[in-house]
């Protein structure tokens, strides 16, 4: 039987922006340049802020010391993250906006776990729960029928409803990334199963959902799918009280799998289709079954190796990979190392990062116990959270989805659920004797509303840097708008990309938006233009050895966007006019490039 509490209006809204913060960012096909994922980001943080002020209502403070009690592991752990994370501005030089839009993320993060373990906490179930449940697995089913529409009938995706994917034969999703649309659409077969245990869907329409999402995997073309789908297969031959239907169904997903693989494969050979799957997981294209994960995860090590007990920094791994030697490296420009371990290795050091790994591994741990230990709808709760961020961390293993909020939070939720002590939801839902439920519930609700006007504020920050790259009518002139973009409080770096790349080669003496442009656009993501462009602007400044340190490293990318670069090299008498035809004279820290 349902607490009464849940019945209670606040609560019903609740749920619906629960679902609403669950499944619309991941439906978000529009985006305005430099970033194709910021409107998903920002939609997912308002959503969830106003998700974290409605689910402060009616809780005591009794309550919310039982979530942060038990979500403290989860909860050091990202505390731990973000402390590394200002350190890094006095120590590498980290820009504050990117490091201020890291902290946000990070605190936004902690904020929902506390929710989550505070509705579990609750037993709020169906008010809480199960509209999240509803979210995802409506947001899966949903993409994947755009998966359909990208693989089978591509002219329909018009790029601003349905995106266009630049993989032939192979579905993205409005998230514009098959790994990414792979990792949503197992998330929602495990919401799908989780309603049918909770007896909220019915067999034969969890059956149908469940064969569905598991055919748009195939079609994402993912090996992380792929391995996602016997994670499935485990948790149907490991968790005894499933019902023996759902256990069916989820042993049975490499079958149903590979039927749909053969389905498309007919398809696409009968007619001459393209699947992009195919020669994906045929490893056509080089024979790399990880894509370069391998090599990038040997060159973080290397560089563990070289400053192992404080790392490069948080939000540093592109500077440091990019500009420390690597003759062999991968040519493809990473911004992570695609594994969440390795990446906490490299940019915290040995011993911060055993730490942080090690609160992570035991929260996990808990979540799995309690929700082992716990018997009866509360048990399925908390099992079917549980999965839900195991399959989170199989991402992780493999990519860095937890860097996006519409993966971060929905993670962060289900990990706060099922980290609920069962002895809490014995407690009674309210006390009518505590203070009234506003005074109560004042300090989260008034964090969960400051978490919805920073992304609405956000997005007019944002609008300074979009107008760059895409002007409206009657724009003011590029300096002018760079300027301005220069002056963001979250999104400086991308003005700062403009100012460094968009007129040509730099020459001295630099203006004061070029200087500040090459201080910070570096610390985002280096690649062909930028790196380009600074050894231009560090030769003219007369650091020419620093620049042929940099040109070397543009050399090991063998990129073919530096064709035009390195085109005097192939004249001998040119050559020795040009620095980039030139070796460095010494050896270069990549810390001595972040000096001011």
């Amino acid at each position: 039987m349902q607490s009464g509490f849940e019945m209670t209006t606040g609560s019903k809204g609740a749920g619906i922006v629960l679902a609403a913060a669950t499944l619309a960012p991941m439906l978000v096909a529009f985006n305005l340049p430099p970033s194709p994922t910021f409107l998903n980001q920002a939609l997912a943080n308002g959503l969830w802020g106003a998700s974290v002020a409605l689910l402060a209502s009616g809780a005591s403070s009794e309550r919310w010391r039982d979530a942060i009690r038990d979500s403290a592991l989860l909860a050091a752990a990202l505390t731990v993250l973000g402390v590394m994370t200002a350190a890094s501005v006095l120590r590498s030089h980290l820009p504050p906006a990117i490091a201020t839009s890291m902290v946000a993320s990070l605190a936004g993060a902690m904020l929902v776990v506390w929710s989550g373990s505070s509705a579990g906490a609750r037993k709020l179930t169906t008010a809480h729960f199960l509209p999240f449940l509803w979210g995802l697995a409506g947001a899966g089913v949903l993409s994947g029928l755009i998966a359909l529409v990208q693989v089978f009938a591509p002219d329909w995706a018009d790029g601003d409803t349905i995106a266009r994917s630049a993989l032939p034969g192979r579905a993205v999703g409005n998230l514009r990334q098959p790994n990414h649309l792979a990792s949503l659409l197992l998330w929602s077969i495990i919401a799908t199963i989780g309603l049918y245990e909770l007896r909220r869907l019915g067999r034969a329409a969890c059956a149908v959902a469940y064969a569905f999402l598991a055919f748009a995997v195939v079609l994402t073309g993912s090996r992380t799918g792929a391995l996602g789908v016997l994670v499935l297969t485990a948790w149907g031959l490991c968790d005894r009280r499933l019902s023996r239907a759902t256990r069916g169904l989820l042993v049975a997903a490499p079958l149903i799998y590979t039927l749909g693989w053969l389905a498309t494969w007919f398809w696409a050979n009968a007619g001459g289709h393209v699947f992009g799957a195919e020669s994906r997981m045929g490893l056509q294209s080089g024979g790399d079954i990880s894509s370069s994960r391998f090599a990038i995860w040997s060159n973080a090590w290397a560089m563990t190796l070289r400053e192992p007990l404080l790392g490069v920094g948080p939000g540093e791994f592109n500077l440091a990979w990019t500009l420390s030697e690597f003759p062999n490296r991968p040519v493809a420009f990473f911004d992570h190392t695609h594994n969440l371990l390795v990446q906490l290795a490299v940019e915290l050091g040995l011993p911060v990062a055993f730490a942080v790994a090690g609160l992570l591994a035991l929260a996990l741990h808990r979540a799995w116990q309690r929700g082992w230990r716990t018997a009866d709808e509360q048990g399925s709760v908390q099992r079917t959270a549980f999965m839900l961020v195991l399959m989170a961390c199989l991402h992780s293993s493999l990519e860095y989805p937890l860097w996006y909020a519409h993966f971060l939070l929905p993670c962060m939720y289900a990990w706060g659920f099922a980290l609920t002590r069962s002895g809490a939801n014995e407690r009674t839902t309210v006390d009518a004797t505590d203070r009234p439920p506003l005074m109560r519930s004042g300090p989260m609700a008034a964090a969960g509303l400051t978490m919805l006007l920073v992304a609405a504020a956000s997005v007019f920050d944002y609008h300074r840097i979009a107008i760059i790259y895409e002007p409206p009518a009657h724009a003011a002139p590029l300096e002018e708008r760079i300027a301005r973009g220069q002056r963001s409080l979250l999104f400086a770096h991308h003005a700062d990309y403009a100012a460094a790349t968009a007129f040509g080669e730099p020459k001295a003496p630099l203006s004061e938006s070029q200087l500040l442009a090459f201080q910070r656009a570096p610390h985002h993501l280096l690649d062909i233009r930028l790196m380009i462009a600074w050894a231009q602007a560090l030769a003219a400044q007369g650091e020419v050895d620093k620049a042929r340190w940099l040109v070397a490293r543009i050399r090991e990318f063998r990129n073919p966007g530096a064709d035009e670069f390195f085109e005097p090299c192939a004249d001998a008498a040119r050559a020795t006019r040009n620095f980039q035809c030139q070796a460095p004279q010494r050896s270069y820290h990549w810390r001595e490039f972040t000096t001011r």
